[in-house]
């Protein structure tokens, strides 16, 4: 018996059953397995106070390593200019510096992104984070880099929230390459209340759009939030196939 959205656990099991079921149902896309982030790229984002905290729970350390090094394979697969979207657990938005809180223990964004950087690929990007939360621990790293643009939109339903994104994307700076924080927790059944399936396909597309024309088409997304385990997969694929521009 499935769970509706609002009585199952953030943290539950489950989550990414409809998303690799209905992707991988479809031979357009194909799963690659990363391997784990290096301290030293942890490093570039976090303190090593707490890279010791999460390292304290060797399973949690393990995952969290493997999520980040996700993040950076979809990063150096946007560099050669192929859409990548990066199924990874834990989620990484909320985590700061030196905290970290709301299931996040490393920043997968700004990891991948320094990375990028490290290795001369990119100096600039643009953070579009639309998770129904505001992603601190993104603004907390790179916030202060005024080569990294952020933006966390907050409108209420499909017309007005995808005018925002819009806006904001005609009005952003040219960039090296376009990252999603991809949360689907603003889903119209989900804890957000607010968007429906076609408008996260309008979000990928926008993107795609934005690639295409400010960025040699440079982009990846990375699953943050989404807790309606039963259409998170319909939704991602939404969000993918607009992002391929289809």
């Amino acid at each position: 018996m499935l769970q509706s959205y609002d009585s199952t656990p953030a943290g539950a099991l489950g989550r990414l059953e409809s998303a690799v079921e209905i992707l991988k149902a479809n031979p357009e896309y194909e799963f690659i397995q990363p391997e784990p982030a290096k301290e030293q790229q942890i490093l570039r984002a976090h303190s090593k106070n707490l890279i010791h905290g999460v390292e304290r729970d060797k399973r949690l350390a393990k995952m969290a390593y493997l999520a980040a090094g996700g993040a950076i394979l979809a990063g150096e697969i946007a560099m050669k200019g192929e859409p990548c979207f990066a199924l990874i657990r834990p989620p990484g938005h909320h985590a700061s510096q030196d905290s970290h809180w709301g299931f996040c223990y490393f920043n997968n964004i700004a990891v991948s992104l320094l990375e990028l950087r490290a290795q001369g690929l990119i100096d600039s990007a643009f953070i579009l984070d639309f998770d129904l939360h505001d992603g601190d621990g993104n603004i907390n790293i790179l916030g202060h880099d005024k080569k990294f643009q952020i933006y966390n939109p907050d409108d209420n339903k499909d017309k007005q929230y995808l005018a925002d994104v819009k806006r904001h994307l005609d009005d952003a700076r040219d960039v090296d390459i376009i990252v999603a924080s991809a949360g689907f927790d603003q889903y119209e059944n989900d804890w957000g209340g607010n968007l429906s399936t076609q408008a996260f396909r309008e979000i990928g597309r926008m993107m795609y759009e934005f690639a295409k024309e400010r960025c040699a088409d440079r982009r990846y997304a990375l699953l943050e939030g989404g807790y309606n385990f039963k259409d998170l997969g319909k939704n991602i694929l939404a969000f993918c196939e607009g992002f391929r521009g289809i």
